[in-house]
């Protein structure tokens, strides 16, 4: 069972039908909508500010997402995928994106709807990513643009796919 704990008068609210693996640790002022599935060691740390995840979003393997004190805050939009080992701190990411794995994103961060980050890119703090581009490298840059239609349909199929795999380990239980 998922280690979901309070901290400073914060309560984690679960969405419905979400998916936590057992190794998975919610901490705190973390809000998460329905559908979601948070992955074997992931931590949700909203000990130091909150924390919001939309609708429908997968985080990954290994990923942390955390804040600075009264500072920045993390904001997932719905239809996101956060990849396997995956940092954000303090960053927004918009609905239908995709973080790609190992990828880091620091506070103040935004990744624009639609958007992509590439496997293993920095994205530096105060970066905007524009909707609907793809952006990798150390540090973070504009590769391309992506077609909206396109990008839609391969984070939606990502975001699908989550669902039916986290429905396996609830059939488990």
């Amino acid at each position: 069972m998922a280690l979901i704990k309070s901290v400073r008068g914060f309560t984690p609210v679960i969405g419905e039908n979400c998916y936590l693996a057992d190794n998975a640790t919610i901490i705190g002022d973390v809000i998460m909508g329905h559908d979601c599935s948070i992955w074997f060691n992931t931590v949700l740390r909203g000990d130091v500010n909150s924390i919001r995840i939309g609708d429908r979003v997968n985080i990954q393997d290994g990923s942390v997402l955390h804040t600075l004190y009264e500072k920045s805050t993390v904001e997932i939009g719905n239809d996101v995928s956060i990849g396997h080992n995956v940092t954000l701190h303090g960053a927004t990411v918009k609905d239908n994106a995709l973080i790609g794995m190992g990828s880091t994103l620091l506070d103040h961060a935004v990744v624009g709807e639609g958007a992509i980050v590439a496997a293993g890119a920095l994205v530096l703090a105060n970066t905007v990513i524009e909707p609907h581009t793809l952006w990798g490298g150390v540090p973070a840059k504009f590769i391309k643009h992506v077609d909206p239609k396109q990008s839609k349909e391969l984070n939606q199929k990502i975001a699908n796919g989550y669902l039916m795999y986290a429905s396996w380990f609830k059939n488990e239980d």
